[in-house]
């Protein structure tokens, strides 16, 4: 159930721009973006709300311009802010959305004359930073740049006073996180099934932040920073995590009935290749009369490449060659899939592949497997 009505944003000039000096040496600074805008932006571009930017007339050109070109990168909006003139401080774009939808605007300079206004036409401000303190009970404010959206969407959820509408606290590398919001799967605009998407900042505190959500999303494997092959991988023994994910975990043991998609310990057994090739030997178990059957592969696990025990294993483990190799460890550090096909037993004496390892029999056609092997340095795996 999305919102009847739509949702525009405003961030105003300052909460974008680097601060700059007056001194006459900087007449003409270059104008560049704060730490974090760029970020910001990003995620707005995909958010599914109407976002704009504005500043106000008397700007210089150079960082008009710059602002303009960022708007439009951005498929963004773009105002400028008339001149006071009595009581109207608004352009009319803007009074137009105050009555058709539900309006923010974000700053980081006080002008408590526009905030009365916006104000008086159901505008809600957002201040940010600390310094931006204000004598009007109506503006929230609020510290980093970073907290921007989360506070954004816990005024939206507000705004629509529905228990069907849940947020949803997501954490995951920045190329994956594009790469899903792209395809439109992030918005901070209610979705059609109830869903708000914000994602969680490492560089805040996140006790806070996860007593906003309902459900939070990850994935865990983006913030393994190491792994001990030598350690039997049962979450968390042998795992090294990032303190933010560390943090998540240590809130899922204190609120375990906390909705995560998906619970740590269900996804531990897919960090070991071992464990998923026991998962598979069961699921093989589990075949009934009249249905497809499920056949896991040949299998050896080896701690060494050593030739004449290794053959030995091999006979006993019912491989044959050619074999594919895979480190233990399936995911999370860099060399996890660094593999290998092996077409004898004298291959395995210069075999660059990290040990402990999986061995396994390899049923692919053998065309599709020499196109494997020819890939070049940097390709992708399929």
């Amino acid at each position: 159930m999305a919102m009847e009505r739509p949702v525009r944003l405003v961030l105003d000039a300052s909460l974008l721009l680097n601060p700059v000096g007056a001194g006459a040496q900087e007449a003409a600074p270059v104008p560049t973006l704060r730490p974090g805008a760029e970020a910001l932006l990003r995620r707005l571009r995909h958010s599914n709300l109407g976002v704009a930017i504005c500043h106000t007339e008397e700007m210089p050109t150079t960082v008009s311009g710059f602002l303009e070109m960022t708007a439009d990168l951005n498929s963004f909006g773009y105002i400028s802010l008339p001149a006071p003139t009595g009581n109207h401080l608004l352009n009319e774009l803007m009074l137009e959305w105050s009555r058709t939808s539900s309006c923010f605007y974000a700053t980081s300079r006080v002008d408590e004359d526009l905030f009365s206004e916006l104000e008086s036409h159901n505008w809600k401000v957002i201040a940010v930073d600390s310094e931006c303190g204000t004598k009007d009970s109506g503006v929230v404010n609020i510290g980093k740049l970073q907290e921007l959206l989360i506070t954004l969407a816990t005024l939206i959820k507000k705004e629509i006073v529905s228990s069907s509408i849940l947020m949803v606290g997501y954490a995951m590398k920045p190329s994956r996180e594009e790469d899903f919001a792209k395809r439109g799967a992030f918005p901070i605009y209610p979705s059609e099934n109830g869903l708000i998407f914000v994602p969680l900042s490492f560089e805040l505190p996140l006790a806070s932040q996860l007593l906003e959500v309902d459900i939070i999303l990850h994935k865990m494997t983006d913030e393994i920073i190491t792994i001990d092959p030598n350690c039997s991988i049962s979450f968390p023994r042998g795992i090294s995590f990032s303190a933010g994910m560390s943090e998540v975990i240590r809130f899922m043991e204190e609120y375990p009935d906390f909705c995560i998609i998906d619970p740590f310990k269900n996804i531990s057994p897919l960090l070991d290749r071992l464990q998923i090739q026991e998962i598979l030997v069961r699921l093989q178990e589990l075949g009934s009369e009249g249905r497809p059957k499920l056949r896991a592969p040949h299998s050896l696990k080896a701690i060494k490449f050593n030739g004449s025990e290794l053959q030995k294993q091999l006979a006993e483990a019912n491989l044959s060659f050619p074999l594919i190799v895979k480190p233990q460890v399936a995911c999370g550090v860099a060399d996890a899939h660094n593999m290998a096909l092996v077409f004898q037993i004298e291959e395995f004496s210069n075999l660059s592949v990290p040990l402990p390892a999986i061995l396994q029999i390899c049923t692919c056609e053998l065309p599709f497997a020499m196109i494997h092997l020819q890939k070049q340095p940097g390709d992708s795996d399929v």
